[in-house]
């Protein structure tokens, strides 16, 4: 093999090495930044509670702003009463309501959270079933 063949040949290795480096790096960085995004929000996590202090599963809840009037979120408590939504991240009021039926004049059992930033707030709703 000739020597100006070899310095080809190393050049084209060497930019085919750097290539994939350069590649390499981006995607890191962008599957970072992709996690990063993922990981602002806040939680709420919530109990529902029946007759005797149980967790009841299959509950409708709805999660709304305060200020909104419709539900932004639904979602059912799972077999151990237990349900998460994320919210983003801030400060913000959330109502969250087990949509049950009530006594004729009674108001659905409800809770308001206020989230500050990315955190978790854990909560419990009482439905009498």
């Amino acid at each position: 093999m000739s020597t100006r063949l070899r310095w080809c040949a190393l050049a084209a290795c060497a930019l085919g090495f750097l290539a994939v480096r350069l590649f390499d790096d981006s995607a890191l960085r962008a599957w970072a930044q992709s996690t990063e995004a993922r990981k602002d929000y806040a939680l709420i996590y919530g109990t529902v509670w029946g007759e005797g202090d149980r967790p009841v599963g299959g509950v409708p809840i709805q999660i709304r702003r305060a200020s909104d009037k419709k539900p932004r979120w639904e979602l059912v408590s799972d077999s151990h009463g237990e349900f998460a939504q994320r919210v983003p991240p801030g400060k913000q009021d959330y109502v969250v309501t087990a949509n049950v039926k009530s006594p004729k004049g009674q108001p659905k059992p409800q809770v308001t959270v206020q989230v500050e930033d990315n955190e978790r707030k854990d909560i419990s709703l009482h439905v009498n079933q």
